[in-house]
């Protein structure tokens, strides 16, 4: 806990905590828009969040126009992940969640400068994950 000057004790647990606390918020997210998927609900807000499409007239061009009620039958969670980009990997993507977890946790018994680097790193994915996702589109 001593590779970046100031980053050691109360402030890298504290960070530690924060970047555990918001992989499992993004973890459930992401579980609960996948059963939505699974039971055939998906709409605009839904599509966004999963593929990281920022415009809902773009989803249109991907997966095709939307029923009367603005919901897409017959997609599947691979159909949907196959078209995922780049915003869309750090707001739902179980793999990136995962590896923050690890991360925070590994960082409490490996005391390396590179830990460091990589807990800092793991603070700003979860950032960036929720700041790309308040950017989205709620209701469409």
């Amino acid at each position: 806990m001593g590779g970046v000057p100031g980053f050691d004790g109360i402030a890298f647990v504290a960070t530690v905590i924060a970047i555990l606390l918001s992989a499992i918020a993004s973890l459930l997210g992401t579980m609960t828009r996948k059963q939505q998927v699974d039971n055939g609900v998906v709409d605009a807000a839904l599509l966004c969040e999963l593929t990281g499409i920022q415009d809902p007239r773009i989803l249109q061009d991907v997966f095709g126009p939307p029923t009367m009620n603005r919901m897409w039958q017959g997609l599947t969670l691979s159909d949907i992940t196959s078209e995922r980009r780049f915003p869309g990997y750090l707001i739902s993507d179980d793999r990136v969640d995962w590896a923050c977890i690890a991360v925070a946790l590994v960082s409490f018994f490996w005391q390396h400068p590179l830990m460091d680097g990589l807990v800092i790193t793991a603070a700003i994915v979860q950032i960036a994950g929720w700041a790309l996702a308040y950017q989205l589109p709620r209701q469409v």
